[in-house]
């Protein structure tokens, strides 16, 4: 333990208060998705300063998994109620809170911070749901910084408004990957990998980079970018080819027109957008059902509030819906586990995609794989995804940053769950 720290409450930050943290979370079945907590073995207090944290064996990015921020946390051990349940954010970074609701918190400069410290003493964050809100409020003012690809996202038609504004805007490449997911669960024509496929041969990913981000996204046909850690081999790009989409139907025995049909039933499915998830999703939507209807498949969208995303997509409610990776520090491990294995509960965030049969046995074996055999079997799994047409995955999803006049020295944060306050000064 780096010695001299303090909690924001005062209490020492020593090796008692380290191992009350640990077990909190470190080796708990619902965190078994992280190797450090499924290859844990014990904690040991060597001194005031040390403590030992054994394994099974050796913990591939274990580091990285620590830098987690859920659930990984070092909490005051005075933070939770007698019962152990969480009370406040007590810990020993460079902000302490000092009120919280439903309409934003504000944070005061924890003076005894061990690091360096902000230039300025207070920071606000406000709850603006609305994009149009959070642009009319840093016009007015009323805030400096807004962005990001997960926290506060800007469409690239917005962040040219604001540019023609005299706004300040920062585009990062980002570290999230924006899929649509297919539900074999719910509609069983889409249970045929033929119509998965035809349905991404549909798809004309340049023009939803155009819609969304102005061009500014890069189209993908894999699940990570580059500069995710074993992010796998590339992929092609799928290219639009409505012949062969056409004829991959004709193979699965959806024919006729303009809505193919198969037993008597129409070839009918439905999209699910956010417009608070992923804005321009709605505009994405009927991009691709226009497309689409060309091979003739009947697209309906439907629209819904993040609430309602955040109780159907675990359901399972929607036949396709569009998805984005956690992107770092938490790739690829993640999403993968995350989002793929069929018996690992994740709250709202829901499936991409599920084949316990199939899928489960290669998502299980990257986890359990050792160092040297990690790269091959995460491989298997992107290739089984690619070869099976599991998912469409359209493009890697930039981070767009607006700033006032006023923040100077602003950089894009490595993730998407760090406040980017760092280098920041404000001039008068």
């Amino acid at each position: 333990m780096r010695k001299g720290v303090t909690f924001h409450d005062g209490t020492p930050f020593d090796a008692a208060a380290v191992e009350w943290n640990l077990k909190r979370w470190i080796g708990l079945e619902a965190n078994n998705w992280m190797n450090s907590s499924r290859l844990y073995a014990g904690t040991d207090i060597v001194d005031d300063d040390h403590v030992n944290v054994r394994f099974k064996e050796p913990v591939l990015g274990l580091l990285q998994e620590f830098a987690y921020v859920r659930p990984v946390r070092l909490l005051s051990p005075k933070s939770v109620s007698g019962d152990g349940s969480y009370k406040a954010p007590v810990g020993t970074g460079p902000w302490h809170q000092a009120t919280a609701g439903n309409e934003g918190s504000a944070f005061e400069r924890f003076d005894a911070y061990w690091g360096d410290k902000p230039s300025f003493k207070y920071l606000e964050v406000k709850v603006l749901p609305d994009s149009r809100g959070r642009m009319a409020a840093l016009r007015a003012g009323d805030v400096d910084l807004i962005g990001g690809a997960f926290v506060s996202p800007l469409t690239a038609t917005e962040a040219e408004t604001l540019k023609g504004a005299g706004i300040d805007v920062v585009i990062d490449p980002g570290t999230t990957t924006m899929i649509m997911a297919f539900n074999t669960s719910r509609v069983e024509a889409l249970r045929d990998p033929k119509v998965r496929k035809a349905i991404n041969l549909g798809i004309d990913r340049a023009a939803i980079s155009q819609v969304l981000y102005r061009g500014l996204a890069t189209s993908t046909g894999n699940l990570f970018s580059e500069t995710v850690p074993y992010s796998g081999k590339r992929f092609d790009v799928p290219r639009r080819d409505t012949e062969t989409a056409k004829s991959l139907l004709e193979e699965a025995g959806w024919v006729g027109g303009p809505v193919r049909q198969k037993d008597g039933k129409d070839l009918a499915i439905e999209l699910v957008v956010s417009e608070e998830q992923v804005p321009g999703s709605r505009s994405v939507a009927e991009v691709i059902q226009s497309e689409l209807q060309e091979i003739g498949v009947t697209l309906t969208i439907r629209s819904v509030d993040h609430a309602s995303r955040h109780s159907d997509i675990p359901e399972r409610k929607f036949d396709l819906a569009f998805f984005q990776t956690f992107g770092a520090p938490y790739e690829p491990f993640g999403t993968v586990v995350g989002l793929f294995l069929s018996t690992y509960d994740n709250g709202v965030d829901g499936k991409l995609f599920i084949d316990p049969e199939h899928l489960d046995p290669l998502v299980l074996a990257a986890m359990s794989a050792p160092e040297g055999e990690m790269e091959a079997a995460l491989q298997k799994v992107y290739d089984w995804l690619h070869d099976n047409d599991a998912i469409a995955p359209l493009l890697f999803v930039p981070g767009i940053w607006a700033h006032a006049a006023r923040v100077k020295g602003f950089q894009s944060p490595a993730t998407e769950y760090d406040m980017p306050y760092e280098n920041i000064t404000l001039a008068e």
